[in-house]
């Protein structure tokens, strides 16, 4: 049974959001529902478009009959997996983290999504 326009807005469709260096502003695409994408000059109008766009996105899929996708569950992952590393590496994390006055799982953390996030940033640029 095909979920109303409310249902569908309600839900939490992932935003990938990315400062547009190029052009300025920011972009913000939905990758759950495939070509809803917009910008806005500020982070704030950003936000505001992405949410007229995600709302037309799902109006038009209605209005079409088209199939809209659930959201990407998260359910799925726990937020935790082990990883083993020398312990050269265990060491010198284990020092930085303590430099910075936070722990090392912080730390750890921290370089993983900063990292992430230029990974992410570098995919984007490739297309």
């Amino acid at each position: 049974m095909m979920k109303t326009m409310e249902e569908y807005l309600n839900q939490f469709y992932r935003m990938v959001i990315f400062e547009d260096f190029d052009e300025g502003g920011y972009v913000i695409s939905f990758p759950d529902l495939p070509g809803c994408i917009t910008s806005g000059e500020t982070i704030e109008s950003a936000l505001h478009n992405a949410q007229d766009a995600k709302k037309e996105w799902i109006l038009a899929a209605l209005e079409e009959g088209l199939s809209i996708p659930e959201p990407n569950n998260l359910d799925y992952y726990s937020g935790q997996f082990k990883l083993r590393i020398p312990k050269s590496l265990h060491r010198s994390l284990a020092e930085h983290a303590k430099e910075e006055g936070i722990s090392m799982n912080q730390y750890c953390v921290y370089l993983l999504s900063k990292n992430d996030a230029l990974y992410a940033k570098k995919s984007k640029n490739m297309y």
